[in-house]
């Protein structure tokens, strides 16, 4: 795997919980499921020029898909990663 910042932080994740925890210093990123807590440390660091205080990750499994009453499918499993920054930095381009 490249560990390049653009291969590491897939995207961020773009919801109403993220985005009210954003005004907390806490990100939330779709990271790929072989990335480990030092890889998207220092994807983050590097990529949004920040200091980061703490990273959780895991892995969000997938669902079954139902249509008409009958299982048509599931949903792909993913790996996200909850990034905590130092106090002072914000990340302006997800910007709340």
């Amino acid at each position: 795997m490249n560990k390049s910042p653009y291969n590491i932080i897939i995207s961020p994740v773009v919801t109403e919980k993220a985005t009210d925890l954003q005004k907390e210093h806490v990100y939330i990123f779709k990271v790929p499921p072989e990335a480990n807590k030092i890889d998207v440390k220092n994807a983050v660091e590097d990529f949004f020029n920040v200091k980061v205080e703490k990273v959780r990750t895991f892995h969000v499994r997938s669902k079954r898909r139902k249509w008409r009453g009958r299982v048509v499918g599931k949903t792909s499993q993913w790996k996200k990663a909850i990034v905590k920054l130092k106090e002072g930095y914000t990340i302006e381009k997800l910007g709340v």
